[in-house]
């Protein structure tokens, strides 16, 4: 199990954005672990068991201590077309690219940290746990517009972010994030 305690956190920090959640969360799990100890023992999905289970719980968290998770309605009905979105992952992917591994990850996390809850939910799910924007939506209990809204809105905030720490994002869509 401690081979798997970085990855159960780093699911947790980055949906709540907070590591001092992300630990209580983490202990839940593998207090979840330990009860189910000797279906795991052995498993070779053991792995993927407890990132389920830290994403779940992680978004039941999220669920119980939201105070206004509806702050913004429906602002965009279907006007957050595709466009918009791959305009938005284009410049967060350029810029990007212009640091080296560690920096990602750092400028990455930190950004992630700055987005308000509603933004970096989804877009977690969507670009870390690779759901739908269908399957978000009905974990959330939101609408696919809604859900597509945040997502581009949290990848413009971070494009923003990014910019903002000394980066030029690029607008080259030919380059692919390494």
């Amino acid at each position: 199990m401690r081979a798997y305690q970085d990855m159960v956190f780093s699911t947790a920090v980055r949906l709540t954005g907070s590591p001092a959640q992300a630990e209580d969360i983490s202990q839940d799990v593998f207090l979840k672990a330990y009860e189910n100890f000797e279906r795991l023992r052995d498993s070779a999905t053991a792995g993927g068991w407890l990132k389920t289970v830290a994403t779940h719980l992680t978004l039941n968290h999220l669920t119980r201590h939201r105070k206004r998770w509806r702050l913004f309605s429906e602002v965009f009905t279907d006007e957050a077309g595709e466009e918009e979105i791959e305009d938005a992952s284009a410049t967060l992917e350029g810029a990007l690219q212009q640091l080296d591994r560690a920096q990602r990850h750092a400028l990455l996390e930190q950004a992630l940290r700055g987005l308000p809850e509603h933004q970096r939910v989804p877009l977690v799910l969507f670009h870390f746990e690779e759901m739908s924007y269908q399957d978000i939506a009905a974990r959330l209990g939101h609408s696919l517009a809604k859900v597509k809204t945040d997502i581009l809105r949290a990848r413009l905030a971070m494009a923003k972010a990014l910019a903002g720490s000394g980066l030029e994002p690029s607008t080259d869509r030919s380059c692919t994030p390494s």
